[in-house]
Protein backbone atom coordinates (compact mmCIF):
# COMPACT_ATOMS: atom_id res chain seq x y z
CA UNK A 1 0.00 0.00 0.00
CA UNK A 2 2.86 2.33 0.86
CA UNK A 3 4.53 1.79 -2.54
CA UNK A 4 1.33 2.64 -4.42
CA UNK A 5 1.06 5.91 -2.51
CA UNK A 6 4.64 6.74 -3.52
CA UNK A 7 4.05 6.11 -7.25
CA UNK A 8 0.63 7.80 -7.47
CA UNK A 9 2.03 11.36 -7.83
CA UNK A 10 4.50 10.15 -10.47
CA UNK A 11 1.72 8.40 -12.42
CA UNK A 12 -0.50 11.52 -12.26
CA UNK A 13 2.39 13.67 -13.46
CA UNK A 14 3.02 11.33 -16.41
CA UNK A 15 -0.67 11.34 -17.45
CA UNK A 16 -0.90 15.13 -17.16
CA UNK A 17 2.30 15.55 -19.20
CA UNK A 18 0.95 13.36 -22.02
CA UNK A 19 -2.36 15.26 -22.11
CA UNK A 20 -0.60 18.64 -22.24
CA UNK A 21 1.83 17.50 -24.94
CA UNK A 22 -1.03 16.26 -27.12
CA UNK A 23 -2.62 19.72 -26.90
CA UNK A 24 0.48 21.61 -28.04
CA UNK A 25 -0.21 21.09 -31.75
CA UNK A 26 -3.82 22.30 -31.49
CA UNK A 27 -4.75 25.77 -32.72
CA UNK A 28 -6.85 27.40 -29.95
CA UNK A 29 -8.64 29.56 -32.55
CA UNK A 30 -9.69 26.50 -34.53
CA UNK A 31 -12.95 25.57 -32.89
CA UNK A 32 -15.22 23.06 -34.59
CA UNK A 33 -18.49 24.31 -35.99
CA UNK A 34 -21.37 22.01 -36.71
CA UNK A 35 -22.77 24.74 -38.97
CA UNK A 36 -20.06 24.60 -41.65
CA UNK A 37 -21.88 23.24 -44.68
CA UNK A 38 -25.25 24.24 -43.23
CA UNK A 39 -27.48 27.22 -44.08
CA UNK A 40 -27.14 30.40 -42.06
CA UNK A 41 -29.69 30.27 -39.22
CA UNK A 42 -33.17 31.71 -39.70
CA UNK A 43 -33.50 35.06 -37.92
CA UNK A 44 -35.50 38.26 -37.78
CA UNK A 45 -33.65 41.09 -36.06
CA UNK A 46 -33.50 44.87 -36.41
CA UNK A 47 -30.88 46.77 -38.34
CA UNK A 48 -28.26 48.43 -36.17
CA UNK A 49 -28.83 51.77 -37.87
CA UNK A 50 -32.65 51.63 -37.99
CA UNK A 51 -34.56 49.87 -35.20
CA UNK A 52 -37.69 49.87 -37.39
CA UNK A 53 -36.01 47.99 -40.26
CA UNK A 54 -36.13 44.23 -39.75
CA UNK A 55 -33.49 42.03 -41.36
CA UNK A 56 -33.75 38.31 -42.05
CA UNK A 57 -31.69 35.50 -43.54
CA UNK A 58 -33.07 36.37 -47.01
CA UNK A 59 -31.13 39.65 -46.80
CA UNK A 60 -27.81 37.81 -46.87
CA UNK A 61 -28.59 35.64 -49.91
CA UNK A 62 -27.36 36.26 -53.46
CA UNK A 63 -23.75 37.24 -52.82
CA UNK A 64 -20.68 35.64 -51.30
CA UNK A 65 -20.35 37.43 -47.95
CA UNK A 66 -18.43 37.58 -44.73
CA UNK A 67 -20.59 37.82 -41.62
CA UNK A 68 -18.52 39.41 -38.89
CA UNK A 69 -19.59 39.16 -35.24
CA UNK A 70 -18.38 42.28 -33.42
CA UNK A 71 -19.06 44.53 -30.44
CA UNK A 72 -17.78 47.76 -28.96
CA UNK A 73 -16.76 45.93 -25.76
CA UNK A 74 -14.53 43.59 -27.79
CA UNK A 75 -10.89 44.71 -27.73
CA UNK A 76 -9.87 42.27 -30.50
CA UNK A 77 -12.58 43.77 -32.73
CA UNK A 78 -10.65 47.06 -32.65
CA UNK A 79 -7.56 45.26 -33.94
CA UNK A 80 -9.51 43.53 -36.71
CA UNK A 81 -11.53 46.53 -37.86
CA UNK A 82 -8.89 48.06 -40.15
CA UNK A 83 -8.68 44.78 -42.08
CA UNK A 84 -12.46 44.69 -42.50
CA UNK A 85 -12.39 48.26 -43.86
CA UNK A 86 -9.65 47.20 -46.29
CA UNK A 87 -11.60 44.13 -47.45
CA UNK A 88 -14.73 46.22 -47.99
CA UNK A 89 -12.72 48.71 -50.06
CA UNK A 90 -11.52 45.77 -52.20
CA UNK A 91 -15.12 44.79 -52.91
CA UNK A 92 -15.65 42.05 -50.34
CA UNK A 93 -19.21 42.27 -49.03
CA UNK A 94 -19.08 42.27 -45.24
CA UNK A 95 -22.19 42.05 -43.08
CA UNK A 96 -21.94 43.00 -39.42
CA UNK A 97 -23.55 41.14 -36.57
CA UNK A 98 -23.41 43.52 -33.62
CA UNK A 99 -23.47 41.14 -30.67
CA UNK A 100 -24.83 41.91 -27.17
CA UNK A 101 -24.02 45.58 -27.48
CA UNK A 102 -25.42 49.06 -27.00
CA UNK A 103 -26.94 50.46 -30.21
CA UNK A 104 -25.79 54.08 -29.74
CA UNK A 105 -22.27 53.08 -28.75
CA UNK A 106 -22.03 50.74 -31.77
CA UNK A 107 -23.20 53.41 -34.23
CA UNK A 108 -20.73 55.90 -32.75
CA UNK A 109 -17.95 53.27 -32.91
CA UNK A 110 -18.56 52.76 -36.64
CA UNK A 111 -18.76 56.50 -37.30
CA UNK A 112 -15.33 57.00 -35.70
CA UNK A 113 -13.57 53.92 -37.16
CA UNK A 114 -15.29 53.56 -40.53
CA UNK A 115 -18.16 51.27 -41.44
CA UNK A 116 -17.09 48.31 -43.61
CA UNK A 117 -20.50 46.66 -43.36
CA UNK A 118 -23.07 46.56 -46.17
CA UNK A 119 -25.49 46.46 -43.22
CA UNK A 120 -25.34 45.48 -39.57
CA UNK A 121 -27.72 43.18 -37.76
CA UNK A 122 -28.39 44.25 -34.16
CA UNK A 123 -28.36 41.14 -31.95
CA UNK A 124 -28.86 42.86 -28.61
CA UNK A 125 -29.80 39.71 -26.67
CA UNK A 126 -27.44 37.38 -28.53
CA UNK A 127 -30.06 34.95 -29.86
CA UNK A 128 -28.61 34.75 -33.37
CA UNK A 129 -25.17 34.42 -31.83
CA UNK A 130 -26.39 31.43 -29.83
CA UNK A 131 -27.86 29.88 -32.99
CA UNK A 132 -24.46 30.33 -34.69
CA UNK A 133 -22.59 28.84 -31.73
CA UNK A 134 -20.68 32.08 -31.13
CA UNK A 135 -18.03 31.77 -28.43
CA UNK A 136 -17.41 35.51 -28.39
CA UNK A 137 -16.44 38.37 -30.62
CA UNK A 138 -14.84 38.56 -33.08
CA UNK A 139 -15.96 35.63 -35.16
CA UNK A 140 -16.23 35.61 -38.94
CA UNK A 141 -18.28 33.35 -41.18
CA UNK A 142 -17.81 32.99 -44.93
CA UNK A 143 -21.12 32.31 -46.70
CA UNK A 144 -21.67 31.33 -50.31
CA UNK A 145 -24.38 32.98 -52.42
CA UNK A 146 -27.00 30.48 -51.20
CA UNK A 147 -26.34 31.44 -47.56
CA UNK A 148 -24.47 28.24 -46.74
CA UNK A 149 -21.69 28.63 -44.18
CA UNK A 150 -18.42 27.58 -45.83
CA UNK A 151 -15.85 28.64 -43.21
CA UNK A 152 -15.73 29.93 -39.66
CA UNK A 153 -12.95 31.80 -37.89
CA UNK A 154 -12.91 32.50 -34.18
CA UNK A 155 -10.64 35.45 -33.48
CA UNK A 156 -9.13 38.30 -35.43
CA UNK A 157 -9.03 38.24 -39.23
CA UNK A 158 -5.81 39.94 -40.30
CA UNK A 159 -3.71 39.74 -43.48
CA UNK A 160 -2.20 36.39 -42.51
CA UNK A 161 -5.57 34.82 -41.64
CA UNK A 162 -7.27 36.26 -44.73
CA UNK A 163 -4.54 34.93 -47.01
CA UNK A 164 -4.28 31.50 -45.39
CA UNK A 165 -7.93 30.77 -44.58
CA UNK A 166 -10.29 32.96 -46.59
CA UNK A 167 -8.79 34.39 -49.79
CA UNK A 168 -8.71 31.29 -52.00
CA UNK A 169 -12.05 29.93 -50.80
CA UNK A 170 -13.64 33.36 -51.21
CA UNK A 171 -12.29 33.66 -54.79
CA UNK A 172 -13.51 30.15 -55.61
CA UNK A 173 -17.01 30.87 -54.26
CA UNK A 174 -17.19 34.16 -56.18
CA UNK A 175 -16.14 32.48 -59.44
CA UNK A 176 -18.67 29.66 -58.88
CA UNK A 177 -21.43 32.25 -58.49
CA UNK A 178 -20.82 33.60 -61.99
Amino acid sequence: MNRIALFLPLALFAVLTVVLLLGLDKDPAELPSALVGEPFPIFSLPSLHDANQMLAEQDILGDVVLVNVWATWCFACRIEHAMLNQLAEQGVKVIGLNYKDNREAAIDWLRKRGDPYAFSIFDERGGLGIDLGVYGAPETYLLDATGTIRHRRVGVVDDRVWNSEFRDLYAQLVSNKR
